[in-house]
C-alpha cells in the first residue's frame, strides 16, 4: 500500500473517530455551564437507539430473507428511496425525542450541540471503527502479523476466506475512496447539525410540524443522493456515480449551513431577551 493511501486512512479516521469528542469539548469549553455535553450525549443517543438498536437490526433480518433480496435487485430504485425514508423517519423519531427531552431549558447552544452528538456518533460507529480496524490491519500488514494470524488460523481449521477478502479491499481500494470517507463524514455531519436545529427549534417555538417535515425531507434527499451508488455497474460507473454523489451533498450541506445561520440569529435574538441557561453540563 502506498503513503497517499495511508495517509488518506489516517486523516479519515482522525475526521471520523477523533473531531466528533474533540469539537464536542471545544464546543462545551467556550460555553461552560450551558448543558453542551448533556446535550451532546442525549444527541448521540438520538442516534443510537433508533437507528443502531432498532433499525440496522430490522434491515438485517430482512437482508437474509430472499424476497427481499430479490425486492433489493430488481427494484433499485424504490429499494433506494426505501432505506432513504426509513433512515430519515427512525432518526427524526430520535431528534424529535432529544427535542423535547432537552425543552425545558432548550437553547440554541444546547440545540447545535445535540445535532453535534446526532452526527458525531454515527461518524464514530459507522465510519470511525471501520477505519480503526483498517489501521490494525495496516499495523498487522507491516509487522507480519497479519500473515502469522492467517496460518494460525488455517493451522486450527479455521476459515480465512474474510481475513482474505478484507486484505485484498483494503490493498485494492484507491486512496481517494478512503479521502472522500472522511470528507462525506465532514458533510454529514454538518447537515445532522442543521437537521437536529430544525427540530429543536420547532419544538422551541411549539410548532414542531414545519420542522420536522423539512427535517425528514432533507434527511431522505441526502440519503436518497446516496444510494447512487447501488445503480454502479447497472449504467453508471464508479467515477460518475461518485462525481454526482460528493457535488449534490456538497450542495445540500452548503443549504445546511444557511439553514444553521439562520435559526441561530434568530434564537440568538430571542435568547437576547431572556434568563440564560446556567446549568452545570
Amino acid at each position: 500500500m502506498n503513503n497517499i493511501s495511508i495517509i488518506s486512512i489516517m486523516l479519515t479516521l482522525i475526521v471520523s473517530l477523533i473531531v466528533p469528542p474533540a469539537f464536542a469539548a471545544v464546543y462545551a469549553s467556550h460555553h461552560k455551564k450551558q448543558g453542551i455535553w448533556s446535550a451532546w450525549l442525549v444527541g448521540a443517543l438520538g442516534f443510537f437507539v433508533p437507528q443502531i438498536l432498532i433499525r440496522l437490526p430490522i434491515l438485517a433480518a430482512l437482508s437474509r430473507t430472499d424476497g427481499f433480496i430479490a425486492f433489493s435487485q430488481t427494484h433499485t430504485l424504490i429499494y433506494g428511496f426505501a432505506l432513504a425514508f426509513t433512515a430519515g423517519l427512525f432518526e427524526l423519531s430520535g431528534r424529535y425525542a432529544v427535542a423535547r427531552c432537552l425543552k425545558k431549558n432548550l437553547t440554541y447552544r444546547r440545540a447545535l450541540a445535540a445535532g453535534l452528538g446526532h452526527g458525531g456518533i454515527e461518524a464514530i460507529l459507522i465510519t470511525g471503527l471501520a477505519y480503526l480496524s483498517n489501521v490494525v490491519f495496516l499495523v498487522m500488514l507491516q509487522t507480519g502479523g497479519f500473515e502469522a494470524t492467517v496460518a494460525q488460523t488455517t493451522a486450527a481449521g479455521g476459515d480465512v476466506t474474510a481475513l482474505l477478502t478484507a486484505k485484498d479491499a483494503l490493498m485494492n481500494t484507491p486512496w481517494a475512496l478512503f479521502l472522500l470517507a472522511g470528507f462525506e463524514r465532514l458533510l454529514a455531519m454538518t447537515c445532522h447539525a442543521a437537521m437536529s436545529m430544525l427540530v429543536c427549534y420547532g419544538v422551541h417555538r411549539n410548532r414542531a410540524l414545519p420542522g420536522v417535515l423539512a427535517c425528514l425531507a432533507m434527511h431522505t434527499c441526502m440519503d436518497f443522493i446516496a444510494s447512487i451508488s447501488l445503480f454502479v455497474g447497472k449504467g453508471l460507473s464508479q467515477t460518475m456515480a461518485y462525481t454526482i454523489i460528493y457535488v449534490l451533498l456538497t450542495a445540500v450541506t452548503v443549504f445546511a449551513i444557511v439553514i444553521l445561520k439562520a435559526i441561530r440569529a434568530r434564537w440568538a435574538a430571542e435568547e437576547a431577551q431572556e434568563v440564560p441557561y446556567d446549568s452545570q453540563a
